[in-house]
């Protein structure tokens, strides 16, 4: 029986699910003739081979830009093989080499549109207005962060071609709940959990924007570009403390005051998850049990 006390993350792909465990990572895609594909591959955090780096807020932020390589990795692996032809042979050691060109040149773009939409803009609008109280400066720019936040959550959800991805999201949620409960993994022991977990990414992204208001709040109203810079800088600070969070919620679920407290973000997952059908809880058992 798998230990259902590894800590486990996991992510939605192109017709599969990707799952991280303290040793491993496993991305499991359903290929066009029905089969799965697994792809597997040996890895553990510099927060757990350095110490410096397995410190409180600093591993948030490492584990953070981890995630979004092995993210950006599986994604590849999943749009490769959620394409490919029966006659086709796997290629071994591409799926999870480095980064072409191409999807390095995306990944960097997408990295700026986030900068610029989710900090700078609003910071930018927030001039706009004439206000000059620091407290009230911040309110009204993380105001603006969850608006626009809200926005591409929204907006992400009326995209037609993410539907099966929400569908494998809420897949990779119900299998890691039917690990910590101990119970068999099967597809439907699975279905009867929920869609939403604590430890989501939805859920983190949006303590991000919630954290980000408080830290800001303490620097008062940026009227400088060295106070400007200071505030970006403290992106990975914000991120760690919110990577904190998620972590203590993920592990202290059951006390009533911090359900109450991931309310929030799980409502949010509303928007980002669809009930999965069985053969989508399948994949995310393989790419599981290939982790454990």
């Amino acid at each position: 029986m798998p230990d259902r006390h590894s800590p486990i993350g996991g992510q939605a792909v192109i017709e599969g699910v990707m799952m991280r465990s303290p040793g491993k990572v496993a991305t499991a895609v359903r290929l066009p003739d029905g089969t799965i594909q697994v792809k597997t591959q040996e890895f553990v955090s510099i927060s757990r081979r350095a110490k410096i780096f397995g410190l409180p807020i600093v591993r948030g932020a490492v584990v953070l830009i981890e995630s979004l390589r092995i993210g950006v990795q599986a994604l590849a692996f999943s749009a490769e093989a959620a394409v490919q032809t029966p006659q086709e042979a796997p290629k071994a050691g591409k799926r999870f080499g480095p980064l072409g060109l191409g999807m390095g040149f995306t990944v960097a773009i997408s990295f700026l549109l986030g900068f610029l939409v989710f900090f700078y803009l609003p910071l930018k609008l927030t001039d706009l207005t004439g206000v000059r109280q620091g407290l009230l400066f911040n309110l009204i720019d993380g105001g603006f962060r969850l608006l626009f936040f809200m926005t591409y959550i929204l907006g992400v959800g009326y995209w037609g071609e993410m539907q099966r991805v929400f569908m494998y999201h809420g897949a990779e949620h119900k299998t890691i709940h039917n690990l910590e409960s101990g119970k068999e993994l099967s597809p439907e022991t699975a279905q009867s959990f929920s869609r939403f977990h604590p430890r989501c990414g939805t859920s983190f992204l949006f303590l991000v924007m919630i954290v980000s208001i408080l830290v800001f709040a303490f620097l008062g109203r940026p009227d400088t570009w060295q106070a400007r810079l200071l505030r970006f800088s403290l992106i990975p600070v914000i991120a760690g403390i919110s990577f904190e969070i998620i972590r203590f919620a993920g592990a202290h679920y059951d006390k009533k005051w911090v359900r109450w407290m991931s309310e929030p973000g799980l409502n949010l997952q509303r928007l980002t998850t669809r009930e999965p059908s069985s053969d989508m809880l399948e994949v995310a058992i393989a790419a599981l049990r290939a982790v454990l």
